[in-house]
């Protein structure tokens, strides 16, 4: 069984910073694609990051410049560090892994940005 377990989200006030971590669990052997998504209250789930096998990212324009998505595949974990936070990146935060095994989502991690 594949489980990917997120952690580091929690509240902070504007102009913070976090970092979230996903890691996975199980009989996977190869790990491709790693991604973070998020859902903001009332709002459709959107893309914030992506790192491929190779190192290659992806980035929203709505975080650019502020946030960095990293990888270990030794440790099979995908990173997300979030600088200058604003109000509107309040949202649950998941990732999405793509492996030997298919694909998979994390439970979710809540991200809160208020004064």
């Amino acid at each position: 069984q594949v489980q990917f377990v997120e952690s580091g989200g929690g509240l902070v006030q504007p102009g913070g910073s976090l970092r979230l971590s996903c890691a996975a669990s199980g009989s996977i052997f190869s790990i491709y694609h790693m991604g973070w998504y998020r859902q903001p209250p009332g709002k459709q789930r959107e893309l914030v990051a992506t790192i491929t096998s190779g190192g290659a990212t992806n980035y929203a324009d709505s975080v650019k410049g502020r946030f960095t998505i990293s990888r270990d595949n030794a440790k099979k974990t995908v990173y997300l560090q979030m600088n200058s936070l604003k109000p509107e990146d309040t949202a649950v935060y998941y990732c999405k892994i793509y492996s030997d095994l298919g694909m998979g989502w994390g439970q979710g991690t809540q991200v809160t940005v208020s004064s």
